[in-house]
């Protein structure tokens, strides 16, 4: 699909393998979702606009660039969107950070909303939703359908792995919100697991079952 940019860097696919290992402990598997992601920041925010300066370097005045001034707000979705945000902010330490609680119910795996807080100028900002899984896309869906109730305007989706049913089901309900993912798995399972994918993210991340 049109809307989403699947990486093929060497390092972001060494990693990924990684990650997919089950044999992978919760301290590497952090540390690996947030290198990930730090890997995942210079693509996505590569549209990022630019403006001329004028510096002194020890030798002479010159021109160069700097970021625009475009804010940025990174908004996890709790609780397995945490595991991207420092990778994240080691590219973007001016970005505030955002939260939005959800879970999917295991019967309906509709979303459930339990937790919000964002910046207070969320709708002057550019906006990076992270969610290590695009499993279903109702919980990304709903989260982006939040944002948007409350201004936002310019939204990216950042996804490690994700499903075709999820990357669908954002594309027809938010076709202007383009998905950035490190892996396109095959399908989901029919309790809504991504396969081959890499189990509960959350669960891998804070070693809870």
């Amino acid at each position: 699909m049109d809307n989403v940019t699947v990486f093929d860097h060497p390092m972001i696919t060494h990693k990924l393998t990684h990650l997919r290992d089950k044999n992978t402990g919760s301290k590497q598997f952090r540390d690996l979702v947030s290198e990930i992601s730090m890997l995942m920041a210079y693509e996505v925010t590569r549209d990022l606009k630019l403006e001329e300066v004028e510096i002194e370097t020890p030798m002479e005045k010159t021109k160069s660039k700097v970021l625009a001034g475009k804010k940025i707000a990174i908004i996890p979705i709790l609780r397995a969107g945490l595991g991207m945000v420092d990778g994240m902010l080691n590219i973007l330490p001016a970005a505030k950070v955002g939260h939005i609680g959800l879970y999917r119910d295991p019967e309906t795996l509709e979303p459930v909303e339990y937790y919000c807080k964002l910046p207070s100028d969320i709708a002057d900002r550019d906006i990076l939703v992270l969610d290590p899984m695009l499993a279903t896309g109702g919980s990304a869906s709903a989260a982006i359908q939040y944002l948007k109730n409350k201004g936002a305007k310019t939204i990216k989706l950042v996804n490690i792995i994700a499903a075709p049913e999820g990357v669908k089901l954002i594309h027809d309900a938010h076709p202007d919100v383009p998905i950035f993912v490190a892996g396109l798995d095959e399908k989901l399972n029919n309790h809504g697991y991504i396969l081959p994918g890499l189990g509960d993210a959350g669960d891998r991340l804070f070693g809870t079952k």
